[in-house]
């Protein structure tokens, strides 16, 4: 039995001995089944965080990294799908982009001021077209970018990325959601105003 650690400090303490000791056992699979996945994936966003940079989209959409002092260059296309899987922390599946035409119109035009509505509304139907890849490779070239500008790990966070959730209905139907999501915490997230 484990003697009761009296502070936090000391439980901490207490845990970290006890990992070594899984560890120089060579049972990582007992560690792992300890912790648990979900929490896990809190403490990998809880030790990213501190990597992280501020997002600042400004008033005329320029994306800023602040903390790294680095603007991220994207064409406006790229920013509208970008704000449109910013404004869904839930994520979208690509097979039901049309029901987000509008919203993605909206931001589409407000990166591309210059640019003819006749453009921009035939560019909004290419993306949202299941059976064209125009989506695949906005999101791409998002990709590419923040790549570009950090390590794979820290842009895992900034990118859109799947996420895919299991259903169960009932005894016998199982499905699946295939969402795009940016797992970026909202919190540093900053819009000009």
């Amino acid at each position: 039995m484990i003697e009761q650690p009296q502070t936090p400090e000391e439980m901490a303490r207490q845990i970290k001995y006890l990992i070594e000791q899984l560890q120089t056992a060579g049972r990582k699979d007992l560690l792992l089944h300890a912790v648990g996945v979900p929490l896990l994936e809190e403490l990998r966003i809880e030790a990213a965080k501190g990597k992280l940079s501020r997002l600042l989209i400004t008033k005329d959409y320029r994306f800023v990294l602040t903390d790294y002092g680095k603007e991220v260059e994207l064409q406006p296309v790229h920013k509208a799908v970008y704000l449109l899987f910013l404004a869904h922390p839930e994520g979208i599946e690509f097979k039901r982009l049309a029901d987000y035409r509008a919203e993605l119109t909206r931001y589409y035009m407000a990166t591309a001021k210059m640019m003819d509505k006749e453009k921009v509304l035939e560019s909004v139907d290419h993306l949202i077209n299941p059976l064209d890849n125009a989506i695949n490779e906005k999101c791409s070239r998002i990709k590419k970018v923040f790549l570009e500008m950090m390590d794979e790990y820290t842009a895992s966070y900034y990118i859109i990325s799947s996420h895919t959730q299991k259903h169960i209905a009932g005894s016998n139907r199982i499905w699946y959601e295939r969402l795009k999501v940016v797992t970026l915490p909202r919190e540093l997230v900053v819009r000009e105003e």
